[in-house]
């Protein structure tokens, strides 16, 4: 069995993560009945011995005693840390897993990526080093953060290359949180343009995840709960509800949007924790996905997202039939997971590598574009040490590449491309 360390980067980057743990603890529990550390908890827990001075590692089939997440917890506020070390997950971690300062980035990429990223290296990389260690069979970097703010966009792509430096043979899945476009941070455009160059360059994988669309998801949602209409009440255990069984009490104003983005995840790793009649290696996500490099942006689609209290609502069918490009027509990569998330009896996630996003980029460009032209708060961004014009020019030329990529992709659509030509062997 693999293991798995999760790296939550910003104030967004943690509230996910909150809700990540509280519902993977949640979905264990509801799985394992014996209170045995088994080979699913392993992926994502270590299973430690209070009663030893230094809190020595309990093996698989030993009886659960104090588990401890496989986590990285980095932020330079420390608001969301320290509400989480003083709610019911504050068990889940200690003091080596966690780094925090108290000015925060002031929504800069550069003060994140320049000032944080070169004061605090050696400190992020000895925690990684820590988390790596405890892994018998470490398979693969989780790093949650957002793209708009200072910490998430700016320290967070600095540690997603610390990872490449340290572990380059580890897989490394970068969950981004895209800010809308009236988003309440004027910078976040630039923020988001220089974080995306990062991304680009060294993830394996980007899962973005449109904070718009989580709002528009869970509105829709609360108007069919709330629409008065027989059978429209929401189950309370389901993906989007935190649920009774949950560690957490009350839910706060953006669980909902959170709890989306941690069940994605859940789902993303089920097939690597539990048994199934189809098992899948989260290194075959890249490797049966991303045909080109820098093209690793995947996008992930979730169902079911709710279920109604008092209605069986009847599964849809995929589409009959979908246009794959010339060079792989049956195009699905396909695994079987027989543990079903809480609340649901089954679920479906894809994740596709397609040019719909796009769209998503050319609009993050002509936004970055629409400051940059006006020179808009720009000296912010000079006056920090490291900090040149430059790698403005270069951010936004990389996503005008990236669209350009995508572009080329778009224009092929249709047109039948003649296989090439095999080398024939000679024998």
């Amino acid at each position: 069995m693999t293991q798995s360390v999760i790296v939550q980067v910003g104030q967004c980057g943690n509230q996910i993560g909150c809700r990540f743990w509280d519902l993977a603890l949640r979905e264990h529990a509801h799985v394992n009945k014996r209170g045995v550390y088994d080979e699913a908890l392993s992926s994502f827990f270590r299973n430690v011995d209070s009663r030893i001075s230094d809190g020595g590692a309990c093996g698989v089939g030993e009886r659960i005693q104090h588990l401890k997440a496989r986590a990285v917890l980095v932020d330079m506020e420390e608001g969301v840390v320290n509400e989480i070390l003083q709610g019911p997950l504050r068990e889940v971690f200690d003091s080596t897993q966690l780094l925090t300062d108290v000015s925060g980035s002031g929504n800069n990429w550069a003060v994140g990526h320049m000032t944080y990223g070169s004061a605090y290296r050696e400190q992020i990389v000895d925690k990684l080093r820590k988390a790596a260690e405890h892994c018998d069979c470490l398979q693969c970097f989780f790093l949650i953060h957002s793209m708009g703010g200072g910490t998430g966009s700016g320290l967070g792509t600095k540690v997603l290359k610390l990872l490449e430096e340290e572990f380059p043979d580890v897989c490394r899945i970068v969950t981004s949180v895209y800010p809308s476009a009236e988003d309440d941070v004027i910078t976040s455009p630039y923020n988001s343009v220089l974080a995306m160059k990062e991304l680009t360059e060294h993830a394996d994988c980007v899962i973005p995840v449109e904070n718009q669309s989580l709002v528009d998801i869970v509105n829709k949602i609360k108007y069919m709960s709330d629409g008065g209409k027989p059978g429209s009440v929401i189950k309370r255990d389901s993906a989007i509800i935190s649920g009774r069984g949950g560690l957490s009490g009350a839910e706060k104003p953006f669980d909902a949007m959170n709890n989306i983005v941690a069940n994605l995840l859940l789902n993303i790793t089920s097939s690597a924790r539990f048994e199934g009649s189809l098992n899948m290696d989260l290194n075959e996500i890249a490797m049966n996905l991303v045909p080109f490099p820098r093209l690793h942006y995947l996008v992930p689609s979730l169902t079911p997202l709710y279920t109604l209290a008092d209605v069986n609502v009847p599964s849809r069918r995929l589409r009959p039939s979908l246009p794959f490009v010339s060079w792989n027509q049956e195009g699905w990569k396909t695994g079987l997971c027989s543990v079903p998330p809480v609340g649901h009896s089954h679920s479906l996630l894809a994740l596709a590598n397609n040019t719909c996003l796009k769209s998503t980029f050319v609009e993050l460009s002509e936004r970055f574009t629409k400051l940059y032209r006006k020179k808009a708060h720009l000296h912010h961004y000079l006056h920090v040490d490291g900090m040149e014009q430059s790698c403005f020019s270069e951010a936004v030329t990389s996503l005008s590449s990236l669209i350009e990529e995508y572009d080329h992709l778009d224009a092929t659509k249709g047109k039948i491309v003649l296989d090439a030509t095999r080398l024939s062997i000679a024998t």
